[in-house]
């Protein structure tokens, strides 16, 4: 017989510690998760510690059952995803919940409940999830693509969340692709024509990043960002305190030669971000960097050696995104990180996306160098 589940606010530290802590017991025998660094894991749910919270506020719940945790979720409001275009699928009334793990639907029915609730009592009418928290971070149910790891700031969950989430009245809205990538093999040949034509372009010059002007490339991508992804469904522009915060965290991991700028007749019009999988180096410390974690986490940083990287991000101005120039600059600035990928990290495949099922320009991009679909995950939404 199953007994009473109560929802607890999380209002504290030790809260805070019970939430993060709570998928390493329900995922210990999972070989394909990755345990977080449960200092990023904290940093993320600590407005102090995370610039999406200077325009966005949540809440966050725990399910107890005999004073014992057994689930988990966050409800949160995005204030400037609420002045989006509803037809980008945010907009007014709009919230959101994410950071969902359970150990029986009972109980995330328990916690969902709690989540829409807060929603309805701070105005808002419709409900889209799971987004952990900012649609910059972790989006989406993963409902394909189980047996094997994600790549650094892609998700994992259990097979049967899909079908709680369904169960409870929600309707996909829609699908985020990962794409697969052999980069030890060289392009077709129509793609390397491409490059070909584009490097013999005066007007055309892909450089790399320069990272000890970090601050004036970091404003310059995220001015290119902010155009290209600007009519994209889920776009929520990035703040300052974002970048800020997010540049703290990744700069360790930014190599020049992973990140490439395609310029125009001088003018910055592309750009291409590829990380080192740092859950490679992760996964074996099992969230935690002490007492050895730090050392060995530091001499990896020092020149990673991975079988993965993971484009994240690219972006191309509106003005030329429906221009030949386009794909040429994206395969161009790929060719360059594939290039640098191998010869400098040993990398032997690369993951591409999250990309919008939608997106034809990019789905055809990636199927054009003969990457696979390896991983999917859901947004849904419902009526509140």
């Amino acid at each position: 017989m199953l007994t009473e589940i109560s929802i607890d606010l999380v209002t504290n530290n030790y809260d805070r510690k019970l939430f993060v802590d709570l998928p390493f017991r329900l995922y210990r025998d999972d070989l394909s998760w990755v345990p977080p660094l449960k200092r990023e894991a904290l940093g993320l749910i600590t407005p102090e510690k995370n610039g999406w919270f200077s325009h966005a506020e949540a809440q966050l719940f725990l399910a107890y059952e005999r004073g014992r945790v057994v689930g988990r979720i966050s409800a949160h409001i995005d204030t400037l995803a609420l002045t989006m275009p509803a037809e980008q699928g945010f907009g007014p009334g709009v919230g959101q919940w994410g950071l969902m793990e359970a150990e029986r639907e009972d109980v995330f029915l328990a916690l969902l409940a709690e989540a829409e609730d807060w929603l309805r009592r701070k105005g808002m009418t419709r409900a889209l999830g799971p987004i952990s928290m900012s649609i910059w971070e972790e989006p989406g149910l993963l409902v394909s693509g189980f047996d094997h790891p994600p790549t650094i700031m892609m998700g994992h969950a259990k097979p049967e969340y899909r079908e709680w989430i369904e169960h409870a009245g929600y309707q996909q809205v829609k699908q985020l692709l990962t794409y697969d990538l052999d980069i030890t093999m060289g392009f077709p040949k129509i793609v390397q024509r491409i490059i070909a034509s584009g490097q013999a372009n005066p007007r055309i010059r892909i450089r790399q990043v320069n990272k000890s002007r970090f601050k004036e490339e970091a404003a310059l991508i995220l001015a290119i960002l902010n155009d290209a992804w600007s009519d994209k469904w889920g776009f929520v522009p990035l703040t300052q305190p974002e970048i800020d915060d997010v540049g703290t965290k990744l700069k360790p991991i930014v190599f020049n030669d992973l990140i490439s700028i395609a310029e125009v007749d001088g003018r910055p019009v592309a750009f291409m971000i590829a990380l080192p999988d740092l859950n490679e180096a992760i996964k074996p410390l099992n969230g935690a960097l002490l007492p050895f974690g730090w050392a060995k986490l530091l001499w990896w940083l020092r020149r990673p050696k991975v079988r993965t990287i993971r484009v994240p991000l690219m972006g191309v101005i509106k003005e030329l995104q429906a221009s030949r120039m386009a794909s040429q600059l994206a395969f161009m600035m790929i060719e360059n990180i594939r290039s640098a990928g191998v010869a400098n990290y040993g990398a032997m495949r690369s993951e591409i996306g999250w990309i919008l099922e939608d997106n034809k320009g990019m789905r055809s991009i990636a199927e054009t160098i003969n990457s696979k679909v390896n991983k999917v995950y859901n947004i849904y939404a419902r009526e509140l």
